[in-house]
């Protein structure tokens, strides 16, 4: 069992796999502190300096002055400011990605292009195997 084991933690797929997990991690940090760190406090100013990450309901009906002090009251919160945050931080990575995946697939060979299985009787239209040298259809000789 070990072997075996071994020799699929071992196959080419599964440490490619690894490789993509760990970079898009550091990659997700990433665009993660452009959304909370660039993003969000220019958001801020544009928006009269409102903090969209702060934004939330408290479910007890009472106004709370961040979501700190209703959580320190033991209130339950929707958070919504926070998710609105979250949503960007998603939109961001995927065009990311996206852009990413576009310009690698630049550099990948271009598919040969598929020979003709088929051609046409020079003498009655009809489609027939590109080998054959008698037309079915006609019965004509073909070039």
């Amino acid at each position: 069992m070990l072997k075996e084991f071994k020799s699929f933690a071992m196959k080419g797929n599964v440490i490619d796999l690894a490789t993509g997990v760990i970079i898009g991690a550091a990659f997700g940090k990433i665009v993660s502190s452009l959304v909370n760190d660039i993003i969000m406090p220019v958001l801020s100013l544009i928006t009269g300096k409102l903090d969209i990450a702060k934004l939330f309901i408290a479910l007890d009906g009472k106004v709370y002055d961040s979501i700190e002090i209703a959580k320190a009251a033991n209130i339950a919160t929707l958070n919504y400011g926070l998710f609105i945050s979250n949503i960007i931080d998603f939109l961001l990575i995927a065009f990311s990605i996206f852009i990413i995946i576009k310009q690698l697939d630049r550099f990948k060979p271009k598919p040969a292009a598929a020979l003709p299985a088929t051609k046409t009787c020079q003498y009655c239209q009809s489609s027939i195997h590109i080998k054959a040298v008698k037309c079915p259809h006609c019965a004509s000789n073909i070039e």
